[in-house]
């Protein structure tokens, strides 16, 4: 447990010191600070740049929905696809450089390797979001002047789950392919696919394929249904995934 516990730190401080600490917060801020602003204004803008091309189109009063949403929308494209690249090499970056030797021969067992990784990095994100997410309300607040908390938090929460399946799906393929462009790619062909399943009705009311739908539906503050089922399979499938990760990783040269 104590070097495990040693291992997250220094796992803790490698984020601080690299272009991690950097590029998904940056992207999250990004989001969250031009999300309301773009859900307030879209209207005013499409208004100026069209004239009178739209004068008979009447668009809907933009408010606080529409700014959560666009945050969630944003998260559900964009924050996806950086989060896939950014951890395509969270296991193999390590064997790269040779770092993972170097742990390893310390008394930390490739068991707590893997799974340290995931879980420092699952807090990671979890910090990120929550700070995104509270910036989304600030500035939602001051250009809407009304912003409840209650459908911004539930569809962040939502999100997450989605992050964390990928992050433990990400944390396997690392471990299965020893390049970092060839796991993001695997996970950006599987993220396309579970996109497009989700047009089913039964993936997306059984899998990960209906999380995202139903966070833009929560971000709008309408009722969703049957939300359980995709967060317990999504934390499941991440469990395991991290679980077979550290079972193949244990059996690896390095």
């Amino acid at each position: 447990m104590r070097s495990a516990l040693v291992f997250a730190r220094k796992e803790t401080f490698e984020i601080l010191r690299t272009w991690r600490v950097f590029v998904l917060p940056a992207i999250l801020l990004l989001f969250a600070v031009t999300g309301p602003l773009i859900a307030k204004y879209t209207p005013e803008l499409l208004s100026a740049v069209a004239g009178d091309q739209f004068s008979s189109l009447r668009l809907p009063t933009p408010t606080a929905g529409d700014a959560y949403a666009q945050w969630i929308k944003n998260l559900g494209q964009i924050g996806i696809f950086a989060l896939i690249i950014i951890y395509g090499g969270i296991v193999s970056g390590e064997r790269r450089s040779g770092t993972a030797v170097l742990v390893l021969t310390k008394p930390v067992s490739r068991v707590a390797f893997v799974v340290v990784k995931a879980v420092v990095n699952i807090l990671y994100l979890t910090l990120l979001l929550a700070a995104g997410t509270l910036v989304t309300w600030g500035v939602t607040a001051l250009v809407f002047g009304d912003a409840p908390g209650g459908p911004l938090w539930s569809s962040a929460l939502v999100w997450l789950v989605l992050a964390v399946f990928y992050l433990g799906l990400m944390t396997l393929f690392s471990v299965l392919i020893p390049s970092a462009a060839g796991a993001a790619g695997l996970g950006l062909g599987l993220f396309v696919v579970i996109s497009v399943a989700a047009v089913w009705r039964p993936v997306a009311d059984w899998s990960p394929g209906g999380l995202l739908g139903r966070a833009s539906t929560l971000a709008a503050g309408t009722a969703t249904d049957q939300v359980l089922w995709p967060v317990l399979v999504s934390l499941a499938v991440a469990a395991a995934a991290v679980a077979a990760a550290a079972a193949v990783f244990r059996r690896q040269e390095l």
